[in-house]
């Protein structure tokens, strides 16, 4: 899965510091391929992810995740640019108001946000 089939979750697992955690897996060059559209996919990708978790859809998939606290975490395969890193800020923000994190992870730099 990825980040361009914005209908699906790509990957459910818990993490060591025992959060629930949906990753996105963005291969995607944001030098090379479309600032406006990679943006958009993100935009979709996350909304899914929200409503995966809102809808309940989550606790019927994951029952044993009840108390768990919820991240959604972007796997970046390349390092976002200043408009990418301006998407994230905002999104993060509304993501916090559905009691989520979002995280950037860069595992290529070993680097890790949360927004």
């Amino acid at each position: 899965m990825s980040i361009a089939q914005t209908d699906r979750i790509d990957i459910l697992l818990q993490d060591d510091a025992g959060h629930g955690v949906l990753v996105i897996a963005d291969h995607l060059d944001w030098a090379e391929f479309d600032e406006g559209d990679h943006l958009l996919l993100l935009q979709e990708k996350i909304n899914t992810y929200l409503a995966f978790v809102d809808s309940g859809q989550l606790a019927k998939a994951r029952p044993d995740w009840k108390n768990l606290s919820i991240v959604i975490q972007v796997d970046a395969m390349y390092a976002p640019n200043k408009t990418a890193l301006e998407f994230y800020r905002t999104a993060g923000k509304a993501v916090a108001e559905a009691g989520i994190a979002l995280v950037l992870h860069e595992p290529n730099r070993g680097a890790t946000t949360r927004f």
